[in-house]
């Protein structure tokens, strides 16, 4: 394995251990919330488990991991997923997996939520990850317009592109395009989530910002820090 992958696996091991019997738990999307599955799965534990992609919900199944949907248990206890950023404040973009939209919901019914990653991850500002834009297909191209004038408006110069695989439209699981946005780097964070969640079409986008209370890095000693926000 690489050094990122001892990382994060280092990381979802320590998230793995703050899950109590009993727990309902989400799971994020993701090669590092992938590691924290596994390590769950490896506990024995009597969860209750709330995914946040078909994907996650294959690997958590194939693990002998119970599964509920979203609304079916309650309040979520705990939530752990992944990150492609994590900035000042644990403020976040995510949805380079193209889960956003899942991950988001289940992140904000829960009363703790914990992001795992690797210490690349870890930035002095957020913008330097493609911000992921998850939009309604119908129309999506006179959606892409309205999200550049939101970005200018934000002093962000730069035009969404739309993300494609063998030469068409990637869809999530709500069956959603998404856009991704070079910003380079994000000034103000709230002010283009606001931006952005006001533009007719946006589903949602990947700025994940007040959600996380707790990050775990995987350090290059082995190790783990702790941040909070």
């Amino acid at each position: 394995m690489s050094d990122a992958d001892d990382q994060k696996r280092a990381a979802g091991e320590a998230a793995a251990a703050l899950v109590e019997a009993g727990m309902v738990v989400g799971l994020g999307t993701g090669s590092t919330a992938a590691w924290f599955i596994r390590a769950l799965a490896g506990r024995g534990l009597d969860v209750t488990c709330v995914c946040t992609s078909r994907v996650t919900g294959e690997l958590a199944a194939s693990l002998g991991l119970k599964l509920a949907g979203l609304g079916e248990t309650g309040d979520i206890d705990l939530t752990v997923d992944g990150a492609d950023e994590i900035g000042p404040g644990l403020s976040l973009i995510k949805g380079g997996g193209g889960a956003l939209l899942r991950e988001k919901l289940v992140w904000e019914a829960s009363r703790r939520c914990v992001v795992i990653a690797d210490a690349a991850k870890h930035v002095k500002k957020l913008g330097k990850f493609p911000l992921p834009i998850e939009v309604v297909a119908f129309g999506h191209a006179t959606t892409a317009l309205r999200i550049c004038d939101a970005l200018v408006e934000s002093g962000l110069g730069v035009a969404p592109r739309l993300r494609t695989r063998d030469g068409e439209p990637v869809r999530t699981d709500g069956g959603n395009f998404i856009y991704d946005a070079a910003c380079g780097a994000i000034e103000e964070p709230a002010a283009l989530a606001a931006a952005l969640k006001s533009v007719t079409g946006v589903v949602d986008h990947g700025l994940f910002l007040d959600l996380a209370d707790q990050a775990l890095i995987g350090a290059a000693d082995g190790g783990v820090t702790t941040l909070e926000p």
